[in-house]
């Protein structure tokens, strides 16, 4: 029965009439949608997103380790909101060059570091902490100086995850050295190597490459590298554009060789197709120092015709190396052993004398001695010390060295800040420190580094942004993040873009600065507010949280799945 025919009609017509009603009535508004609720909400800061453009104020969401959002955020919501108004939020920098792999074993909070917005290390210049062979491993046990640590490792894809699970607070990521491949061959000798020795020593490339090593790096003015054909560089080379890695050198000369080393450095690259970079681009020495714009102008002219190189630079007109650098190559073939023994012979110092490429002795800083006994001249002159000790400056570096035992480190005042200028006007010029990443506390404090260690990014955008005015801030940060990140084929990181990694500083433009000097290398850089790493505060409102979320940042050729 129909319910048409069950109905009075009365009540038939009222029911009918309120189901039209209910047809024609509007419907109700949604429920708004509940707010995004994020980790973390940064609110309000600058944006420099890495690329190199216009600034825009917004809002960065953070989630687990990645970016989840950035721009007008205001209908999110974080768990912890933080108001970074009148500040610049920008992408982590990248230090593509950075001798924190024995400081971090020590230290892993990476203070000098992390204190000036860099979230990634890079190592790996001529020497990598991998792959080593059975007497590699017990020289670097015997070699150690201030720093102490087991190496619980063989290859460096082995050292790289040793490094994440002791706990840094810094991403870290490596070269393999083509230094530490002939050592692992050859030792220190000084020939070539042979057809099966050069094969291996490819073979160890290939390894370290599939283990995530960002290419091949050299540095050509120190034993055994100096003894590098470039026949040997290109065969080594070779292997990592296989993986699409990238050569990165220290060539083989800087001052008077310096146009002659920029040729071989762009030889490589044609010969073995691959992509290169010069580490620390430099003029050495007054007399070389018109030699700057011949170097650009060959550069540029090898970035013109297709080949992809580029190069990097710390912001001082002072090197740091050590005072070892003076003595020619055949008095340390053998290694370090081998140069003390001949050095105490006094018909091999006689000879030696004469070979030896000094700089005037003014100019010479010694900053690190292995023997406790020397500590003393830290931060003299070697004319100040030779003046002291009656000796000539060649005799006196001599002396040092053998009665150190070591290289001993020096700071080199050999540059021209007119020089170090242009260069960072260069648009294919990134940054590095070219130094190990310390804390003002012992054991860094029983040296007395070159101030790079503390300030070189935070004096790019101090000085030369904010006070000079030689680059705008957007432009500097693409130097210190997209760009190198770029050059490295790093997976979503350098840019501030949803889903990339969360790698950010927070840093104030106003009072951003290095405060280290020559005289008084041990002191942080201010102005860094928050530097978060993966996701994870590690500087918070200035201080150190604590956090060691650093993981290893593997390169290309990686066989492995997390990035």
């Amino acid at each position: 029965m129909s319910v048409r025919r069950a109905l009075s009609p009365l009540l038939l017509a009222t029911v009918l009439t309120a189901l039209a009603a209910c047809r024609s009535a509007p419907s109700p508004p949604p429920a708004p949608a509940a707010a995004a609720l994020h980790e973390v909400v940064l609110r309000g800061g600058t944006i420099y997103d890495g690329s190199g453009g216009a600034p825009f104020v917004g809002d960065v969401a953070i989630d687990g380790d990645r970016i989840a959002a950035l721009g007008d955020l205001d209908g999110a919501r974080g768990r912890t909101e933080i108001d970074v108004a009148g500040l610049a939020v920008a992408p982590g920098f990248v230090n593509m060059l950075s001798w924190a792999d024995e400081s971090l074993l020590v230290d892993g909070r990476s203070l000098s570091d992390l204190h000036q917005g860099v979230t990634l290390e890079v190592f790996g210049e001529g020497w990598s902490m991998g792959p080593l062979n059975a007497a590699m491993r017990a020289e670097l046990l015997e070699r150690q100086q201030d720093y102490r640590y087991e190496v619980a490792w063989t290859s460096l894809g082995e050292y790289l995850e040793h490094l994440e699970r002791h706990g840094v607070s810094t991403n870290v990521a490596s070269f393999v050295g083509a230094g530490t491949v002939r050592i692992h061959e050859l030792g220190y000798e000084d020939r070539a190597p042979t057809a099966e020795e050069l094969a291996r020593m490819r073979d160890l490339v290939r390894a370290a490459m599939l283990e995530g090593a960002l290419g091949v790096g050299s540095s050509l003015p120190y034993i055994p590298a100096t003894f590098a054909t470039t026949d040997e560089l290109v065969a080594l080379a070779e292997v990592a554009a296989q993986f699409d890695g990238l050569y990165i050198s220290h060539i083989r000369g800087e001052g008077e060789r310096l146009l002659e080393s920029i040729d071989e450095f762009l030889e490589i690259v044609r010969r073995a197709r691959v992509r290169g970079e010069i580490y620390h681009l430099k003029a050495s020495g007054r007399e070389n120092w018109g030699k700057l714009e011949q170097a650009i102008a060959r550069i540029a002219a090898a970035r013109a015709a297709g080949l992809a190189v580029t190069a990097d630079v710390y912001p001082y007109p002072a090197s740091s190396t050590g005072l070892t650098y003076v003595l020619p190559a055949w008095v340390q073939e053998g290694g370090h052993e081998a140069l003390v023994a001949r050095l105490r012979d006094p018909e091999t110092r006689a000879r030696v004398l004469p070979e030896m490429e000094m700089i005037p002795p003014e100019d010479i800083l010694l900053v690190e001695f292995r023997n406790p006994a020397l500590r003393g001249l830290t931060g003299k002159t070697l004319a100040e010390v030779a003046a002291l000790r009656g000796t000539s400056p060649e005799v006196t570096a001599l002396d040092l060295i053998v009665e150190d035992d070591s290289r001993i480190g020096t700071v080199r005042f050999t540059m021209s800040e007119e020089n170090v200028r242009r260069k960072l006007t260069l648009p294919w010029v990134s940054i590095c420190s070219d130094s190990e990443s310390m804390a003002p506390e012992p054991p860094f404090t029983l040296s007395q580094p070159h101030p790079r260690a503390y300030g070189s990014f935070a004096r790019v955008l101090g000085k030369y942004v904010r006070e000079e005015g030689l680059l705008t801030l957007q432009e500097a940060v693409r130097r210190m993040t997209s760009l190198p990140a770029a050059n490295l084929r790093l997976d979503r990181r350098g840019a501030l873009v949803p889903g990339h990694f969360a790698d950010l500083v927070v840093f104030d433009p106003e009072t951003v600065a290095d405060r280290a000097t020559f005289e008084a290398p041990h002191r942080l850089a201010v102005g860094v507010i928050h530097v978060y790493v993966n996701g994870v505060a590690a500087i918070r409102d200035g201080v150190h949280t604590g956090a060691r979320p650093g993981r290893v940042v593997r390169g290309p050729g990686w066989r492995g799945a997390r990035p």
